[in-house]
């Protein structure tokens, strides 16, 4: 015989209920005739006495061709579910069974488990690495349903259910799991290769399979599936701590039982300040999680700051700048567990099962952050080399992702102070409106954008209205957002009109561009709206360069928008700029805003500005509640832009703040237009500022008379102080010059300019205007 084994099982009666391929072989009887018969009908005589009490020695059995053929036999027997007997299973093998072949040496010492089954699912033969993982000897496996040697879960179920396919397919199978076996104390990954067992005329005889473990595979395959789940699910947005977060959700479950992440103080803060690290850190726990609902395991509560001592695995790891790993036994492991368990409520150690931590420091671009801890405790695995290069690897994805919601957060915090230093303060020296405003910075990853707004008191009781946006996010545009307002408020102190003022302001802009180390002339151009209101003749005039026009409500409850030409927004260049004006009532809103207010991705703009219309008309106690009012019902729920509004009501002055005289072109009339004002003064019971006042009017009205061009006319403004302001018709602009000895002139300005609180002059459509204000007298 070529086979150099058989297998048959019996039940307790004698009757033979399972037949191997190798039986076969040997006796010459296929399955269907051995099946079924007794198996005292196949043996040439009885069995000896000494072989049925040992159940192991030799036997003659007779060959199909009638031939004898003795055998060195071995029983095994086979118990039920109960624990009764079932039968027994028998092995034999030909006389010289000690010349093993090739073949049957390599199963038995394969490095890989190998089974045999019948087409029933029953255990034929098994190799020394399979009884290894079942945990017992082959002779108490052979003959023996799948399912009585393993216990009913789940996988089991999956794995018999593959072995009864092929047996009914006759095809081959590949099966793959995550299971335990019950010699193992941890689960592996199987991946297993089953195929059917024929003879020579093709008949299915039964089931082999190889199964390999595949464990270090499959949790290769796990790190490199986490830390691509990790690229996509950390850095999310660019909230620090909010990172931090999603770190330790992605290691929590599948990588540790419990995580922390611990950052240094001057991370946490605006300012760059890396640390030297001393002997003992001091760390801010910003986020951590468990298996364990409410994560008791930590001992550090989340914002709280805990010193660690200069042996504990995170201050080495920080200070070595390495993945540090410690198991249980360690001393560094053992002290790092006792001290987190002091800090636990009495008869609640938490930390009870911790048998492996790893202490990962978090840096980017050369700079130690903080440190990540890992630890396990119900998953049986120590924590690796492999595990270490892992966990290098994503902390150095999530360090990075920190350190990009640190410098935004910082850049935010200096783009918001720029924004903050250059906003309006108050208004000293103006009563021309009463104001409102809001500024809302944006909270999308772009950064803060470059809206800008101010309120610039001008001569006349005048006040300019001013609001824009700069292109673009962060602190390139917070930058040239703040040397156009800085330009804008040198603009105003000449006193242009709206459309010259944006003419000077595109040319800025132009030569920003030119200058700048980028060609792209978008990314440092800007929108603006200018706008004068004068409470004198109540003239609001405007201009823009590619700005939204204003809302203006007027006192009856109607509101609309200001018709006017927009104009191309700053640093397109060689493009004119119109003005546009129009009277408004006394208690006039006007309403100036950037597009952030009604421009969004999803949003029609004009249904916004109507919104915006019908915000501005909503009753409210005071300008401060419309603005609130306002930007709840029109400003979009997310906005990806900065907000900007500035509402002002104009206010008017009265007749009786206001004296206006015609001067004739004459010296002689000097005296005369002196008298007038005095009585004036007098008549506002503002005696006391007459004799500066008498010096002010006759040094500006002889220069216009001498210098200037008629018509020429004075004007007195009684408002937060007294304005003097004399016009003529000639359009040179006075200047202060320091007279010498013997000149005989010259000296007019200088006096004025020493005399009041300021002065200046402004061109106007006729001519231009000198004036001078003066503080009023305290009231007693």
């Amino acid at each position: 015989m070529e086979h150099p084994s058989a297998v048959a099982t019996l039940d307790t009666h004698g009757t033979v209920t399972g037949w191997s391929e190798g039986a076969r072989r040997l006796t010459g009887y296929p399955a269907e005739e051995a099946v079924g018969r007794a198996a005292r009908e196949l043996l040439a005589e009885d069995v000896p006495a000494d072989v049925l009490a040992t159940l192991s020695g030799t036997v003659r059995t007779r060959h199909r061709d009638g031939t004898l053929v003795a055998v060195s036999l071995r029983a095994r027997a086979l118990t039920g579910a109960d624990g009764r007997p079932a039968g027994y299973a028998v092995t034999v093998e030909p006389p010289g069974g000690g010349r093993t072949s090739l073949a049957e040496l390599a199963f038995e010492q394969a490095a890989m488990s190998m089974s045999v089954f019948d087409t029933r699912q029953h255990y034929l033969r098994l190799n020394e690495v399979a009884c290894q993982v079942m945990g017992v000897p082959e002779e108490e496996l052979t003959g023996r349903y799948f399912s009585d040697s393993v216990e009913d879960a789940e996988h089991s179920q999956g794995f018999l259910h593959h072995l009864r396919q092929v047996a009914e397919t006759g095809r081959p199978a590949r099966y793959e799991s995550f299971t335990g076996a019950p010699a193992l104390n941890r689960d592996h990954a199987w991946t297993t290769e089953m195929w059917p067992v024929r003879d020579a005329s093709g008949e299915l005889l039964g089931t082999a399979l190889a199964a390999f473990d595949s464990t270090e595979q499959y949790w290769a395959r796990e790190r490199l599936a986490l830390l691509n789940k990790a690229a996509a699910a950390i850095g999310t947005t660019l909230d620090l701590v909010r990172t931090a977060e999603e770190l330790v959700e992605v290691v929590v479950p599948r990588f540790a039982d419990f995580a922390s992440v611990d950052l240094l103080e001057w991370v946490l803060g605006a300012e760059e300040s890396p640390a030297v690290f001393s002997e003992e850190v001091a760390l801010r726990r910003v986020a951590h999680g468990s298996v364990t609902e409410g994560t008791p395991e930590a001992a550090v509560h989340l914002g709280h700051v805990d010193v660690h001592p200069a042996l504990s695995p995170p201050a080495r790891a920080m200070r070595e700048g390495r993945v540090l790993v410690s198991q249980a036994g360690e001393p560094s492991f053992v002290h790092w567990v006792a001290e987190r368990n002091a800090r636990a409520p009495a008869g609640r150690s938490y930390r009870t099962g911790a048998h492996s931590m790893m202490a990962v420091p978090l840096r980017a671009r050369g700079i130690t952050l903080g440190v990540a801890v890992a630890v396990r405790m119900e998953q049986p695995d120590e924590y690796g080399s492999e595990d270490a290069v892992f966990a290098e690897e994503l902390a150095s994805r999530a360090a990075v992702c920190i350190d990009n919601a640190r410098r935004f957060t910082r850049e935010r915090s200096t783009a918001l102070a720029l924004q903050h230093s250059l906003q309006p303060k108050g208004l000293p020296g103006q009563a021309a409106v009463e104001v409102a405003h809001r500024y809302l910075p944006s909270v999308s990853a772009a950064g803060i954008g470059g809206d800008w707004f101010d309120v610039i008191p001008l001569a006349g009781s005048r006040v300019a209205l001013v609001v824009g946006d700069v292109v673009g996010h962060g602190i390139p545009s917070t930058a040239t957002m703040g040397r156009l307002c800085t330009a804008v408020r040198t603009l105003a102190d000449v006193d242009l009109p709206p459309d010259e003022l944006l003419t000077h302001l595109d040319d800025l802009v132009t030569h920003l561009v030119a200058g700048d180390s980028g060609d792209d002339v978008a990314e440092l151009g800007a929108t603006c709206l200018y706008a004068v209101y004068d409470p004198v003749t109540r003239c609001l005039s405007l201009a823009a360069a590619g700005h939204p026009a204003p809302a203006v409500v007027l006192p009856d409850g109607t509101a609309r928008l200001v018709r006017m030409t927009a104009g191309p927004p700053l640093g397109v260049g060689g493009l004119p700029f119109e003005a546009a004006e129009l009277e408004l009532p006394e208690g006039s809103v006007v309403a100036l805003y950037t597009d952030g207010l009604v421009e969004d991705r999803d949003r029609d703009v004009d249904h916004a500005t109507a919104e915006l219309c019908r915000a501005l008309t909503a009753p409210a106690n005071s300008l401060d509640a419309l603005c609130d009012t306002v930007l709840k019902a029109v400003m979009p729920e997310e906005p990806g832009d900065d907000v900007a509004l500035l509402l002002a009501r104009t206010r008017a002055l009265g007749t009786d703040q206001i004296r206006t005289w015609d001067v004739h072109p004459d010296p002689s009339h000097v005296a005369a237009t002196r008298r007038s004002v005095t009585e004036q003064l007098t008549e506002w019971g503002l005696d006391e500022a007459a004799f500066v006042t008498e010096l002010v009017v006759s040094e500006l009205v002889t220069n216009a008379i001498r210098y200037g061009e008629p018509p020429i006319q004075l004007r007195l403004i009684r408002d937060s102080a007294l304005i003097c302001e004399v016009s003529d018709a000639s359009s040179t602009s006075p200047h202060l010059r320091r007279a010498h000895a013997y000149d005989e002139g010259g000296r007019g300005l200088l006096l004025v300019a020493q005399l009041t609180q300021r002065w200046g002059s402004r061109q106007t459509g006729t001519g231009k205007t000198i004036w001078a204000e003066q503080p009023l007298p305290a009231n007693p």
